[in-house]
């Protein structure tokens, strides 16, 4: 979306005066976060709490509590006070993945969950380790295809959409791949760069700054569109991989119950910082997509979600179980 759509948006949401919640927030308001500092899921939380926090006129809480492949975060959400306070700062890979992955997780999205409303999109990249000898994305096909089950790649954890991108990729171009999960995206890019593990498929935000230091390689946008970040790196259409594309989501959500108007009154919020200049161009520094949604919108997107990775899932045969 362009600025000017942004704009547009954010004007035709309500102001945060017109979306009553009396007596919303009465304390901080903490933004629990499923992966550890550096990742996607931490720069979406990043990008949206100093300006919360000054719309809301409460301290927003960046709190990064990874572990169990998400679960430990929105468990503590789940089981949080249904007031506003507590938020989740949910990554769509286990939003729909999760369920489908494995039994008896101890929540459900479609009931345990309430969307606030969308951070951003993040378009995946395709990037590798620096020594590696190749410099394009139909090198890095040939040199996989020549080495059968002696490369690897890296996911954020088994399920996760770099999970599923990187074997979407495997199975794309032929070539025999091992997984690699990490507990988040920042150690699987550490194990990169250091090149312990050859290819990872995942959000441009925590990569970025190791292309632009010659510390990681970066093969192909896997989207549609360039990003602004890195010009200069093809997508996977115009580096001979037409129709590969992966992203991901990262919104707010909170636990199943909070009172409609406290969720307009973030949803509001949440739509006035997406229009500021600033995030704007901390978004495309990131490599991310400003997406602004209504609460019901964001609601559907989430139940596709669950409908349309679970499904996925079960016909890869995915499993953590």
């Amino acid at each position: 979306m362009n600025r000017r759509t942004l704009l547009a948006a954010a004007l035709a949401a309500p102001t945060l005066a017109q979306a009553q919640a009396p007596g919303f927030p009465n304390r901080p308001i903490t933004v629990l976060v499923p992966n550890p500092p550096g990742g996607g899921t931490d720069f979406a939380a990043r990008l949206f709490q100093e300006p919360l926090s000054r719309l809301l006129g409460q301290q927003v809480v960046v709190d990064n509590r990874p572990g169990g492949n998400g679960n430990i975060a929105i468990l503590a959400t789940v089981r949080a006070a249904p007031d506003g306070h507590t938020l989740l700062m949910q990554y769509s890979g286990y939003h729909g993945g999760n369920p489908a992955l494995m039994r008896d997780i101890g929540w459900d999205p479609l009931r345990d969950l309430a969307a606030v409303g969308m951070a951003d999109v993040a378009p995946h990249g395709i990037f590798v380790a620096p020594e590696l000898p190749v410099n394009t994305l139909a090198e890095f096909i040939a040199y996989a295809k020549a080495r059968p089950g002696q490369v690897n790649y890296a996911s954020s954890g088994n399920g996760s959409i770099q999970h599923i991108g990187g074997a979407r990729f495997a199975q794309a171009i032929g070539a025999e791949m091992v997984h690699v999960p990490y507990r988040g995206a920042a150690p699987a890019l550490q194990d990169v760069v250091a090149g312990r593990v050859q290819l990872f498929v995942t959000t441009p935000s925590s990569a970025i700054s190791l292309v632009q230091g010659g510390r990681l390689k970066a093969l192909a946008i896997a989207s549609q569109n360039r990003i602004t970040a890195l010009p200069q790196v093809p997508t996977t259409a115009e580096a001979g991989m037409p129709g590969f594309t992966v992203d991901a989501w990262f919104a707010f959500f909170a636990p199943a119950g909070t009172p409609a108007p406290v969720l307009e009154k973030l949803n509001a919020a949440m739509r006035q910082v997406a229009a500021d200049p600033d995030v704007m161009r901390r978004a495309e520094q990131g490599g991310v997509l400003l997406q602004p949604l209504t609460v019901a919108e964001m609601d559907a997107l989430g139940r596709r979600e669950v409908a349309e990775l679970g499904e996925t899932i079960r016909a890869a045969r995915i499993t953590l179980e």
